[in-house]
């Protein structure tokens, strides 16, 4: 019978440093192989813009090594940190009313907002030089748990922009998005894809088509975030073992 292999989640950011390994090596005792960290620490390895600190993760898989655990690194940026949010404010996510969805739990940022992915971008090919060639180092994790606590629709002007774009490569040209919508129904003809808007906040309910490619365009919005840190990843990375 193959004894399975386990694997756990730890933030080290969260306790003393020295009780890390202690921690550690209870961890190897009950049989853990793989410890995942650093999915939620943007603001502790980067807690003013440009002011890095990556010493105590790099101290806290030197911890985990030394015990034998394998360590799976994870992009932080489910929780950006307040000041990114301050310098960006647009980069939050807004609900179906329209109203901006605040700071201070997890998962803020807008899937469509391209200065967001930037950021991302940069954070992802920081961690990559500083702990890429970790011995410890087994693999990474992008972000964490796409579409968690339903954060995959946004209804910004990010989203508003991005999706006239993705129609306009969709359908080509406005008629046939009127044909393929059936937009002859009350009069819902559009002369320009820059009139489209986005399917909240009608009186009635929207063209159920156009809520289909809105939420068509937001999964693709999602699959091109993560593309931005995978490629980084894949790219910049070792091998993992």
């Amino acid at each position: 019978m193959t004894t399975p292999t386990l694997g756990v989640c730890y933030y080290p950011e969260h306790w003393p440093v020295e009780r890390w390994d202690d921690d550690a090596r209870r961890m190897a005792e009950v049989g853990i192989s793989y410890v995942r960290i650093g999915e939620f620490a943007w603001s502790k390895l980067e807690p003013e813009p440009g002011k890095l600190d990556f010493g105590w993760l790099i101290q806290a898989m030197d911890t985990l090594g030394k015990h034998g655990l394998k360590v799976i690194v994870g992009t932080p940026t489910a929780t950006p940190p307040r000041w990114l949010v301050k310098k960006t404010p647009d980069m939050l996510p807004v609900d179906v009313e329209g109203r901006p969805r605040g700071f201070g739990s997890r998962r803020h940022y807008d899937f469509s907002h391209l200065g967001y992915r930037e950021e991302c971008a940069r954070i992802t090919k920081l961690l990559v030089e500083h702990v890429g060639q970790h011995p410890a180092l087994a693999g990474w994790q992008t972000d964490n748990e796409y579409g968690c606590h339903g954060t995959v629709l946004s209804y910004s002007d990010a989203a508003r922009q991005g999706y006239r774009r993705w129609l306009q490569a969709r359908y080509g040209t406005i008629a046939k998005l009127n044909e393929a919508w059936g937009n002859v129904f009350w009069s819902m003809d559009y002369a320009d894809f820059d009139e489209i808007d986005l399917p909240n906040l009608m009186v009635t309910e929207p063209n159920p088509i156009a809520a289909l490619d809105f939420r068509r365009y937001s999964s693709d919005q999602v699959s091109a975030f993560n593309k931005v840190q995978f490629d980084i990843l894949k790219a910049r990375g070792p091998t993992c073992r």
